[in-house]
């Protein structure tokens, strides 16, 4: 006699017998007590969970012979449900859907319901994968399905009910199975190898049970893979060299590697596992998954019932999840859940899983934009309209050993107008970048300090970076010079020199007859040119070159603002005011959103600056 398979041979017989599905085996089962069955059922759900065996037990209820009627469960040992067991019933009829889909077979089908069942009490037609018949036999079988004869029952099983038509579900009453639970699966698996008289360890069934991915079938399938594999006691180790699984304390030392930021290990690691035929996308996977129960660790305990582990894997993942914060995760699974779905049409796998871990290394150095925001850890010195500010930001020291960072606070007091990290990114591409023995230990993001031995912090935003100490004459002597008109001529000479060195002739020429004035966070200069000749002349490099050169020598993010025409400078004098003092009092749009509280955050956060202002009250 051939071998059968543990799916075929422990298949339920009886609703009883069905694990995972109590909310469609009782009302089935309240239905046929109650003589209330329908003459159309769609059971819907994930692969192996039992929707065409909860099918064939119906229809063995329905035409069990131990009753004059049908019966809540059936006998199992009459002629009828043995023959339905076998599959070989004359008046169950189970057609492939997917081979049998369309319009001549279901025309065949329509005609052969005319006829009364040849012994049994209902003429029962089980369509599995019924989602894969074609539009126009589904209408078909629209008027026969309404309205069926009494003696026909149709029963449709899918993966997919929603590619079912609407018209086909009104008619028939829909049960939605569920997958079914990890703690159930593995009760099942422990009770079919204790029938089977064969051992195996309670990590090798919850290994079992996770690889299911909540499909009992599946579970089944690969025990008898691993009962095959096994010549004696299963185990976890053989369970996972089975289905292809990196050993668990892999996915732990390569999170481990990536919260001390060790790229090196990180790389070793990958090597290691492709080097003993490991997959890349299963490897990606298994983070995947060992990532969303660290997250879930995280935030409910190792004990929460949302994590479908063995109690082994659930001490691993509460190790990782104190190694880093809520947010660090979801980042780090947001990061591996695009390299895995990338992985799967990418050429170079291993390429695209090692830049991925590569990335969750790196993610570990980013600030979260929360910090950058806050005032807390802001400083400043006070200072007036014209006058310079020596910046603070949030640094970040090295201390210790290599990669031990912490976060320092800064030497001047708190002030509200940080450096623009754009004005600083502006001074990093406009000039070359002096680096600092620091700056490999401190983490991304703008900084100013540094460890004790190390040399002067660097002034991130100017567009010739310099150290507080070389800009410290310069700065001591503009600042104590009272008369506004010394600073003002400091920075004239500092932009104008910028301009010259990156080949701004005209501008200079036009800006160095100009009337200039520093206003709040704005550098206003009045020329007497027309407007088109001051457009034609700045264009976006020069004004990148002016803002970040004179946001440098100001030590604060600083905007650029040309007046132009001998008529705009005359009304400035002869009003006493700038232009933009005017707009600030007004009450059009453009006033009202530069006296907005958060657009004066933005502002002094970034260095923004309003380009565009549309007025819908106006408009109404």
């Amino acid at each position: 006699m051939s071998y059968t398979v543990l799916a075929r041979k422990y298949r339920p017989q009886k609703f009883s017998e069905v694990i995972g599905q109590e909310h469609v085996t009782r009302t089935l089962q309240n239905a046929l007590e109650q003589g209330r069955t329908a003459h159309g059922y769609i059971f819907s759900g994930h692969r192996g969970i039992g929707k065409t065996t909860v099918a064939r037990i119906l229809a063995a209820a329905l035409n069990c012979r131990s009753s004059d009627k049908p019966v809540a469960e059936p006998c199992g040992i009459c002629e009828s449900c043995t023959e339905i067991r076998a599959g070989n019933a004359v008046d169950v009829i189970e057609i492939d859907a997917a081979t049998n889909r369309g319009i001549d077979e279901i025309r065949e089908l329509r005609e052969a319901a005319r006829y009364r069942p040849a012994r049994d009490r209902f003429k029962i037609y089980i369509l599995d994968e019924a989602h894969q018949i074609t539009d126009a036999a589904f209408n078909a079988l629209l008027k026969t399905l309404e309205e069926p004869p009494d003696h026909i029952v149709f029963m449709l099983a899918t993966t997919q009910p929603e590619d079912i038509p609407q018209t086909i579900r009104s008619r028939c009453q829909h049960f939605s199975f569920r997958a079914v639970k990890f703690d159930d699966i593995v009760g099942q698996l422990r009770d079919l190898v204790g029938r089977e008289k064969i051992e195996a360890d309670d990590d090798a069934l919850a290994l079992l049970a996770e690889a299911g991915d909540g499909s009992m079938r599946d579970a089944l399938s690969i025990l008898d893979q691993a009962i095959a594999s096994s010549s004696e006691k299963l185990t976890a180790d053989s369970v996972r060299n089975l289905v292809g699984a990196a050993p668990a304390h892999i996915l732990e030392d390569v999170m481990q590697a990536i919260a001390r930021g060790a790229s090196e290990e990180v790389l070793r690691q990958v090597d290691h596992l492709i080097s003993e035929g490991h997959s890349p996308t299963h490897f990606a996977r298994q983070i995947v998954r060992f990532l969303r129960n660290a997250i879930v660790a995280k935030v409910a305990g190792k004990d929460s019932s949302l994590l479908q582990i063995s109690s082994e894997e659930r001490e691993r993942v509460e190790r990782v999840a104190a190694l880093f914060g809520e947010e660090d995760l979801t980042r780090h699974l947001q990061i591996m859940l695009r390299t895995h779905g990338e992985l799967g049409y990418k050429q170079e796998q291993r390429f695209h899983l090692e830049l991925g871990l590569l990335k969750m290394a790196h993610a570990q150095r980013l600030l979260p934009i929360e910090q950058l925001l806050s005032d807390a850890n802001l400083s400043s010195n006070v200072a007036g309209p014209g006058t310079l500010r020596t910046p603070a930001r949030p640094s970040i020291v090295a201390s210790g050993g290599a990669g031990d960072l912490r976060r320092s606070d800064a030497v001047a007091p708190a002030r509200p107008n940080p450096v623009s990290p754009f004005a600083a990114d502006s001074a990093r591409k406009g000039s070359p970048r002096q680096e600092s023995s620091g700056e490999s230990a401190s983490g991304a993001g703008p900084r100013i300090g540094t460890s004790g031995n190390a040399p002067s912090p660097v002034i991130m935003g100017s567009a010739a970076p310099a150290s507080l100490e070389e800009r410290a004459p310069e700065i001591r002597t503009i600042t104590q010079t009272s008369p506004q008109n010394a600073s003002i001529e400091k920075l004239r000479d500092v932009v104008l020199q910028a301009l010259a060195e990156g080949n701004r002739r005209v501008l200079v020429s036009m800006l160095e007859a100009g009337e200039w004035s520093v206003e709040a966070n704005e550098l206003v200069i009045k020329v007497s040119e027309s407007q088109a000749v001051v457009d034609m002349s700045l264009g976006a490099e020069g004004r990148r070159l002016a803002i970040a050169s004179a946001s440098g020598v100001l030590g604060r993010a600083i905007k650029l603002k040309i007046v132009s025409g001998a008529a705009v400078a005359t009304e400035g004098k002869h009003n006493g005011s700038t232009k933009s003092a005017g707009l600030n009092s007004g009450p059009g749009g453009r006033s009202r959103a530069e006296q907005d509280s958060v657009v004066r955050r933005l502002q002094e956060k970034f260095g923004a600056e309003i380009r565009t202002v549309i007025d819908y009250k106006e408009k109404r």
